[in-house]
């Protein structure tokens, strides 16, 4: 029994705490109205207005939608707040920008919403390795909300961790 193999991080009190279990589900879609534009450049109300009350919205149903035009018009804030009414009834969020802001955007809402208590006073590993797309700005985030609480941070795996923090 002397050369019995102790799994010490399983007996110890460290939390992995894994973003990706945390993932919410639902389409990611990138809404480009760039052709819902005169010749991809002008925005003319009418026309516009035309194409919000004739799109499809309900093909948004649970997604998260970034708005989003890849030409260099310039559009007046009421177009993309007006998209938002019509997308509202459908989607989960709506932001402008890029799909890495949306899902940034995504991710504050959940670490906004993460309960963080039973964390208290106790070693914490932020899991790095994912499969699915968690924005850096996520690690951020989660670091800034657990540092006031927590023991320490780490991050990577139990058996080659990287020290961040340490409460003194």
């Amino acid at each position: 029994m002397k050369d019995e193999i102790i799994n010490r991080v399983a007996n110890s009190n460290l939390i992995t705490i894994d973003l990706e279990d945390y993932y919410p589900e639902g389409e990611r879609i990138l809404l480009d109205i760039k052709d819902w534009l005169f010749e991809g450049f002008v925005l003319r109300e009418t026309d516009f207005r035309t194409q919000v009350a004739n799109h499809n919205w309900s093909q948004y149903k649970n997604a998260y939608v970034a708005l989003t035009c890849s030409t260099n018009a310039i559009i007046p804030g009421w177009a993309f707040m007006l998209i938002s009414i019509a997308l509202e009834p459908y989607t989960k969020k709506t932001i402008i920008g890029n799909l890495e802001t949306l899902e940034t955007a995504i991710f504050q809402d959940v670490i906004n919403n993460m309960a963080v208590s039973n964390f208290a006073n106790k070693p914490v590993i932020i899991k790095g390795c994912s499969k699915k797309p968690i924005p850096d700005n996520a690690y951020i985030m989660l670091t800034t909300k657990l540092k006031p609480i927590v023991k320490s941070i780490m991050y990577g795996e139990a058996c080659s961790s990287v020290p961040l923090y340490k409460n003194k």
